[in-house]
């Protein structure tokens, strides 16, 4: 593709082949540091989608992919990671210039975590087990893992290269085909995404890139010939994408909200603690689902923790994301820089104490967000309960452990959370106790042989591990003869 790193395309991905949309309506990618117009693409019409979704069908019911063993998709999935791997550095800038993301993160964050995910399925597909004979005191059964189908996937704009791999990658070593639908704010790293499973070699219709506006979005999550939706956004969206699938008993995946707690117990370690919080609270500028935004931490060690937590906030530059010293970079939209501000005012007005930062900014051009610490955070504010997608922590304190736990369980949300401890089976005891899908012990990551996911409004299924591709399997069983099954 003559234009792949261009920053400007006039087609879409599908069915092996570049090809231009039925519509003339544009989608723009505008800067969040220069708030210019930096690319535009196609805004895939109802007729684009229908293509994209018959090219995905026709390679699921008549092409080799699905018929294919395992471990041949597997060695299509290492070509495509090895070409990934070559061209990190030109993602983490294409990255970093339509999103915003911190170039000192884009790196190892928004291109190194992918490479990460397809390394884990690379090795986990060897010992999923696709294929296995059951045998009771009386039957014997083959049970298969058949490919769900044709999968709709539609990613976010904070890290989209990450979660378009970790849809992908599962989707694909179960023998799926997928439509991938990026976010309008990040489009251009899902065309370089196309270009790579082109070039890898992937047959015709396996991997469609097709940008939408929410309407042609919406027709993709109903299409009849569309098996399974997988999502990664807000709760609100979510749920409307649930009762869509609902209604025709469509397979759904939602990663959803968060509104994650850190505990910190009263023996922890608070300068490593307050060092793992850089990343585990402010990462991608505060733009990601499984942030701690909410600290806990005992009257009794409160001051010292916020001093040190002041500190580190001070010292992450916030400017250009394209400069490798800054740390924290502007939001992605002028919208979302609106409603993290209006957050810092609803957290004001409740009686929260801003210990540093606020609304404002210096900045000539950028949708910055200066980052903002609550302290005399109350569990029932609306800065405690509900996700503000940006760089703002609010500083909750305890009485005792219990009154932790409750806390840190009084939320909507179930996504992630962390336990901070020098005693960690007692760190492990406080955790069982924590009702979200993953937690971290003194903000040590699980990694993505195990899966990630959320408890109540967090979302519905896992992602990463055996669970991921368990997501995009049908199990059927064939009885057998005992003979027949015990030669197999």
């Amino acid at each position: 593709m003559a234009e792949e790193w261009t920053k400007s395309h006039d087609v879409l991905f599908i069915g092996g082949e570049w090809v231009r949309s039925t519509g003339t309506e544009r989608i723009e990618v505008i800067s969040p540091w220069s708030e210019q117009v930096i690319g535009s693409v196609p805004s895939a019409t109802r007729s684009d989608v229908d293509r994209a979704v018959a090219a995905a069908r026709n390679a699921l019911d008549h092409g080799e992919w699905g018929r294919t063993s395992p471990e041949d998709r597997v060695e299509a999935l290492r070509t495509v990671r090895t070409l990934l791997a070559d061209r990190q550095d030109e993602f983490a800038a294409l990255i970093t210039e339509e999103m915003g993301s911190p170039i000192s993160q884009s790196g190892p964050i928004q291109v190194g975590v992918p490479l990460d995910i397809l390394d884990s399925y690379i090795e986990l597909a060897g010992t999923y087990p696709f294929r296995e004979v059951r045998t009771s005191a009386t039957r014997s059964a083959l049970v298969t893992r058949e490919p769900v189908g044709v999968v709709a996937a539609i990613v976010p704009w904070n890290v989209p290269l990450t979660v378009a791999v970790i849809k992908l990658t599962p989707a694909l070593v179960a023998g799926c085909t997928v439509v991938l639908k990026p976010a309008p704010e990040t489009p251009l790293s899902a065309y370089a995404l196309a270009s790579v499973f082109e070039q890898a070699g992937l047959p015709a219709g396996v991997v469609n890139v097709v940008p939408a506006d929410r309407e042609s979005s919406e027709y993709l999550v109903s299409h009849p010939q569309v098996d399974k939706v997988t999502f990664t956004g807000s709760t609100a969206v979510g749920r409307h994408i649930a009762a869509l699938c609902g209604q025709n008993l469509k397979r759904s995946t939602l990663e959803l909200g968060g509104k994650s707690a850190a505990i910190i117990l009263d023996d922890a370690d608070l300068d490593q603690t307050v060092e793992a919080l850089r990343l585990g609270s402010l990462r991608n500028s505060g733009q990601v689902c499984s942030l701690k935004t909410r600290l806990l931490v005992s009257h009794r060690r409160h001051d010292e923790f916020i001093d040190r937590l002041k500190h580190l906030v001070e010292s992450m530059p916030v400017g250009d994301p394209r400069d490798p010293a800054t740390q924290i970079g502007p939001m992605v939209t002028a919208r979302q820089q609106s409603a993290v501000a209006n957050y810092i005012d609803i957290g004001r007005s409740e009686g929260a104490v801003t210990v540093l930062g606020g609304p404002e900014t210096s900045y000539e051009h950028g949708w910055f967000v200066t980052p903002t610490v609550f302290t005399d955070v109350k569990p029932d504010m609306r800065i405690a309960q509900e996700e503000i997608f940006g760089p703002v922590l609010a500083v909750i304190p305890y009485d005792d452990e219990r009154t932790a736990i409750a806390v840190a369980n009084d939320s909507a949300y179930g996504l992630n959370g962390s336990v901070f401890t020098t005693d960690l089976d007692h760190g492990l005891d406080v955790a069982a106790q924590i009702r979200t899908g993953t937690i971290e012990i003194n903000g040590n990551s699980v990694g993505f042989h195990a899966p990630v996911g959320g408890f109540k409004a967090s979302g519905i299924g896992r992602e990463a591990g055996h669970e991921g591709i368990e997501a995009y399997v049908e199990p059927k069983s064939y009885g057998l003869p005992p003979a027949y099954a015990a030669s197999l």
